[in-house]
C-alpha cells in the first residue's frame, strides 16, 4: 500500500496550536507516524503557506547525522545559529528523549534540554515542536520541567477510519484485516502476512524492549519479557502488579516482588505500549486503587507478540473500541455499578461493569462493547449495568453487527461496531 496516509486530525490539531507560544510536545509510542506527520506533513503545510525552507529547523535526533546534537549545549548552538533574523523560525525536533541523559533522568532538577527549550521560547521569533517516545521525560513533568509552557498533542497508531480510507472494500473484511495486523503505519506497505508477522514481532525485540532495556538499566528483562506476555494475552482483564507478580512465581517458576513488576508496569506504560484504564464507581463517584485494565497501544503489536495464537474476538474489539476512544481525545475509565437484588427475602449486593465511562469537557457517556448480542439473555446482561446507573447521562452498546444504529425504549443507543469506528459523530447519533 503506497498511499501516503494524511492523518488529517491530527495535523489539525498541529495547526490549531501553531505559534501560541507554547511548546508543542508531540507524543506516543514509536513507529506510529510522529516524525512523518511533523517532517513531513506539517512541514509541507508549513512551505505551502508560504514560509521558506530556511525558517523551518529540523533534527532527527534518533538519526546518527545529528547524534551530536544529543548534547544540549551542541544543541542550543546550532538551533541558536540558524536563526539569522528576525522571521518567525519553526523549530521541529524529533525524539528528543535522546537529548536526555541516564543520570538527567534520574534528577529532574536541572534538565539541560528543558532549558535549552526554555531560553529558546524567550525569543519572540520561534515556535518548537519536539516529539518523544516516553511519556516520564515529556509528559508528566511537562508542565514543571516547561514551566507551563507545554502543550501536548499524542499521537496514536492508525485508527480503522485511516485504515479503511486506503484499504476500502467490504467493511467486515477490512475490519478483520484492522483486527490481526493493527494500525502501524509501515505495516500497510508490508506485501504478505509473513512480512506483516515479522515486522511487528521485530518491533518488540529491536525497538520497543532495546528502548526500555537500555533507557532504565532493566536488570530482569525476562520478567520484563513475561509481564509484556501476561498483559497481551489478558488485555481487558482486572489485574495489578501483586496479581501479576503471584502468576509469574506459581506459572513460570520467576519469583519476583510485586514493587519490580509496579516499576516494570510504569516503564511499559511510559514508553506507550500499554494505556491503563482505572475502575471508577459510577454512583459512590470514586476511583478504586486497584486493580485496573490494561489495554495494548496497537492490536496488532499485541497479537504479534502472541505469535497470532491468541485471537479472542471479543478482548480484540474492546480493545480497538478503548483505543478508538484515546484517539478521540476521550478520558477513558472502567464502570463499577452497585447493583442491589432481592431473592427469597434476602438482599445481595453485586458488582456490575460498564466497560467504559467516558468523559470530554461536559460530555458523559456509557459504553458496552459485545460482540454478539442476538441472544436475549446475553444482551440484557449487557444491558443491565447501563439501566442501574440511575443518571441521565447517555448510554451506548456497541456490537460486532452492519446494522445501522438505534435507539431502545430505555433510551440506550445501539450502534454498530463499524458505523462506531467510520463515524466520528457516531457517539452523538
Amino acid at each position: 500500500m503506497q498511499n501516503i496516509i494524511k492523518r488529517d486530525e491530527y495535523l489539525k490539531r498541529i495547526i490549531d496550536r501553531k505559534e501560541n507560544g507554547l511548546i508543542k510536545v508531540i507524543t506516543g509510542i514509536r513507529r506510529c507516524g510522529k516524525s512523518f506527520l511533523l517532517f513531513n506533513l506539517f512541514y509541507d503545510y508549513l512551505i505551502q503557506s508560504g514560509v521558506k525552507e530556511e525558517q523551518i529547523i529540523r533534527i532527527a535526533l534518533d538519526d546518527d547525522t545529528f547524534e551530536k546534537y544529543r548534547d544540549s549545549d551542541e544543541l542550543s548552538k546550532y538551533i541558536r545559529g540558524k536563526i539569522v533574523n528576525s522571521d518567525m523560525y519553526y523549530i521541529l525536533i524529533d525524539e528528543v528523549q535522546y537529548a536526555i541523559t541516564k543520570d538527567e533522568l534520574k534528577n529532574h532538577e536541572n534538565i539541560g534540554l528543558y532549558n535549552v527549550l526554555n531560553g529558546l521560547m524567550r525569543l519572540r521569533n520561534v515556535d518548537i515542536y519536539v516529539t518523544g517516545s516516553n511519556s516520564k521525560m515529556l509528559t508528566k513533568d511537562v508542565l514543571t520541567a516547561f514551566r507551563g509552557r507545554g502543550d501536548e498533542i499524542k499521537i496514536y497508531p492508525i485508527s480503522f477510519k485511516e485504515f479503511y480510507s486506503l484499504e476500502g472494500g467490504d467493511k467486515s473484511d477490512a475490519y478483520e484485516e484492522y483486527a490481526l495486523y493493527g494500525g502501524m503505519p509501515l505495516v500497510l506497505s508490508k506485501k504478505n502476512d509473513v512480512e506483516k508477522m515479522r515486522y511487528l514481532q521485530n518491533l518488540f525485540t529491536e525497538v520497543y524492549f532495546k528502548d526500555i532495556e537500555e533507557r532504565y538499566d532493566i536488570e530482569m528483562p525476562d520478567v520484563l519479557s513475561e509481564l509484556t506476555d501476561d498483559l497481551c494475552s489478558s488485555v481487558g482483564s482486572l489485574t495489578n502488579a501483586s496479581k501479576i507478580a503471584k502468576t509469574l512465581q506459581s506459572v513460570k517458576n520467576i519469583k519476583v516482588s510485586s514493587t519490580t513488576i509496579s516499576r516494570y508496569l510504569n516503564y511499559l506504560i511510559e514508553s506507550f505500549l500499554f494505556s491503563n484504564a482505572k475502575r471508577y464507581d459510577v454512583k459512590g463517584k470514586k476511583y478504586f486503587e486497584y486493580p485496573s485494565k490494561y489495554y495494548c497501544t496497537d492490536i496488532g503489536l499485541r497479537n504479534a507478540r502472541l505469535n497470532f495464537r491468541q485471537q479472542e474476538e471479543t478482548h480484540i474489539m474492546e480493545n480497538i473500541i478503548y483505543n478508538e476512544l484515546l484517539c478521540r481525545e476521550y478520558y477513558v475509565d472502567v464502570g463499577v455499578v452497585e447493583i442491589v437484588e432481592t431473592n427469597a427475602g434476602e438482599r445481595t449486593k453485586k458488582q456490575c461493569e460498564i466497560d467504559f465511562v467516558v468523559n470530554k469537557g461536559s460530555k458523559k457517556y456509557y459504553i458496552q462493547s459485545a460482540l454478539n448480542v442476538s441472544d436475549a439473555s446475553k444482551l440484557e446482561t449487557e444491558l443491565r449495568p447501563l439501566k442501574n446507573t440511575k443518571d441521565f447521562f447517555k448510554k451506548i452498546i456497541v456490537s460486532k453487527t452492519s446494522m445501522r444504529h438505534w435507539t431502545d425504549d430505555d433510551g440506550i443507543l445501539h450502534v454498530g461496531l463499524y458505523e462506531f469506528l467510520l463515524n466520528e459523530n457516531s457517539l452523538d447519533f
